[in-house]
């Protein structure tokens, strides 16, 4: 059976624009209002006055005769009647003239509202077709261009805000994708040119000997390591900001402590005793296995920068509302000119860390560069802090600062975490 009425993509697309409908919306609030002030008028005069057509009476003319009688002049009359019939009469000529003129305003408004609701509904508009022109024009390589609305704060100039705002930080998200990829490109060089030179010159090579072959299969397991770390820190960055984690209490004490059970053989092995000065008590609340992660962090970097027969000091307390996990080494500390830099990803600094080698000492694989930035990363996601500040005359001390969720009602805490090393002044 076919339809008699046009489908909706029968009309025009003019006809389906915001602007038409905004516009016929302000011409039907006008004309309407208009409609309803005039009929409203033409009522209440209607109502509050007697208006019906003139009813006159014929009346014969009357003549004086020369007898001084009067009488009926033959064949002439004339039209009379009252002063009331006469006023109902031009009440009633004045109705309809109001009639008239009102349907004539009508028309003529009708014409001027369609204008007047085409005109305000542009003007309405300016504002969208400034986003929808600056969004066409935002490629997803470029995302440098920006509205900027200006006028008054209502609500289009609020969306335009909101828009660059959200332009913000996806420029600043790509950005940094952008300079994530070319860095994991940067590191993994490296270490694949070391397996590949070695694979193609002394694995491949039936007439090395031994030695040869050992030494080349011990770089190409140190290279291997180095990228194994790597992309174990990029797996736990990419796991942190996909928020693909459970909230929970952490007990900070016992986090700790296994990060030291993990690192100690190690830090023997190098000569690096691991002193605890663990406190139990302070909570935390969030996933355990990123705060895990960026314990082993701190404590992994210690271990690999600290000298030996060195001391390094793991604690955990609580002040002023603020727990805390510090990690204080006897290393060659931080530079001054590179405390702005060192939690930034992949830099490594020149004190034991820094580019050639892929291995640290005994053999321990050599920092990835996102150790630092991992752990401040998943500090400042659990409403937290990384605080770096210098210990002793040459080390360091990292303390991770988080909200310690034993704090009771009667103490405070303030929107920053004390300044100092909490090793230092005390729990």
């Amino acid at each position: 059976m076919t339809r008699w009425w046009p489908t909706r993509w029968a009309v025009p697309g003019w006809a389906r624009t915001v602007r038409i409908r905004l516009a016929l919306t302000y011409s039907a609030t006008l004309f309407g209002i208009t409609a309803l002030i005039l009929a409203g008028v033409y009522f209440a005069l209607s109502r509050t006055i007697v208006a019906k057509p003139l009813d006159p009476v014929t009346v014969k003319r009357i003549e004086k005769e020369p007898d001084g009688s009067f009488g009926y002049k033959p064949g002439e009359q004339f039209q009379a009647a009252d002063f009331d019939s006469v006023q109902h009469a031009v009440n009633y000529a004045a109705l309809h003239t109001l009639r008239d003129y009102s349907a004539l305003a009508l028309a003529v408004m009708f014409l001027l509202s369609i204008a007047v609701g085409w005109w305000v509904s542009g003007r309405a508009l300016r504002p969208v077709e400034a986003i929808t022109r600056t969004a066409q024009e935002i490629g997803a390589t470029d995302l440098s261009r920006r509205i900027g609305a200006t006028g008054p704060r209502d609500e289009l100039r609020t969306l335009a805000d909101t828009i660059d705002g959200m332009l913000d930080r996806l420029d600043r998200a790509f950005t940094a994708e952008r300079r994530l990829i070319e860095d994991v490109s940067h590191e993994l060089r490296n270490p694949v040119m070391v397996v590949q030179a070695n694979v193609e010159a002394v694995l491949g090579n039936e007439q090395a000997d031994r030695a040869q072959r050992a030494e080349a299969t011990a770089a190409v397991l140190g290279a291997t390591s180095r990228m194994s770390r790597l992309l174990e820190d990029l797996l736990a960055t990419a796991r942190f900001r996909s928020e693909a984690f459970t909230d929970r209490e952490v007990d900070l004490a016992a986090l700790a402590e296994g990060a030291v059970r993990e690192n100690r053989a190690v830090a023997e092995r190098r000569g690096v005793r691991i002193v605890e000065r663990i406190h139990p008590g302070p909570v935390a609340y969030g996933d355990m296995n990123a705060l895990a992660r960026a314990v082993d962090n701190l404590l992994s970097n210690a271990v690999r920068l600290a000298p030996a027969d060195s001391v390094i000091t793991v604690g955990v307390g609580s002040r002023r509302g603020w727990a805390w996990v510090a990690v204080a080494d006897e290393g060659p500390g931080v530079p001054p000119d590179a405390r702005d830099r060192i939690f930034d990803r992949f830099y490594r600094g020149e004190n034991g860390d820094g580019p050639g080698p892929t291995a640290g000492p005994e053999g321990r694989p050599g920092g990835s560069g996102l150790g630092l930035a991992i752990a401040r990363q998943v500090a400042e996601g659990h409403d937290g802090h990384l605080l770096h500040t210098d210990h002793g005359p040459g080390g360091s001390t990292f303390t991770i600062w988080l909200p310690d969720r034993t704090l009771d009602r009667a103490t405070s805490r303030g929107d920053l975490p004390p300044s100092g090393d909490p090793l230092v002044s005390g729990a």
